[in-house]
């Protein structure tokens, strides 16, 4: 028992680290463009493009704001939800608990961020016929679908309970 509780510990930590350290690359990637041509607006294709945009806000840009107090309070929010997702984390087993790693390494990387840069730095931009969804990073990605994947399994779970 003692092994098993060791190796989901190794397993979770590595699966942090490796989320949080796929997003400082890319972010690095692109900050070092930002710093060689002055910046960031490189042409992939049609759907895709790689132009830096500074959040100040939640994921895909949502509650952004130029005052201090504001951001210092949505800061504030989300590392209070981190520790909600820590504490989740030592009463959920099965799937739900790695859903649950895949979201709080997105949101670490993009926490570190926020601290280090005062923003966080977003640069993947998709669009269709001038349509742009909103401009977001690797770690936005990884909350995105690990959010996703938890209500997938409640509904899941729900349909199971209700048949």
């Amino acid at each position: 028992m003692k092994n098993e509780n060791i190796k989901k510990i190794v397993l979770s930590i590595s699966l942090l680290l490796i989320i949080f350290l796929l997003d400082r690359i890319s972010k690095i990637l692109i900050l070092n463009i930002l710093e060689d041509i002055g910046k960031v607006d490189i042409y992939i294709n049609s759907f895709l493009n790689f132009y830096l945009v500074w959040n100040k806000g939640i994921g895909f840009g949502l509650l952004s704001s130029d005052q201090d107090y504001f951001y210092n309070i949505v800061t504030a929010l989300i590392v209070l939800i981190n520790f909600v997702i820590i504490y989740l984390l030592f009463t959920e087993k099965g799937m739900k608990y790695y859903f649950l790693l895949i979201i709080l390494g997105g949101s670490l990387g993009n926490l570190f961020d926020r601290f280090y840069y005062s923003a966080v730095p977003d640069f993947i931009d998709f669009n269709y016929n001038g349509y742009h969804w909103f401009v977001f990073n690797v770690a936005d990605i990884f909350i995105t679908v690990g959010i996703i994947l938890l209500i997938l399994m409640e509904f899941i779970s729900y349909k199971k309970v209700n048949e």
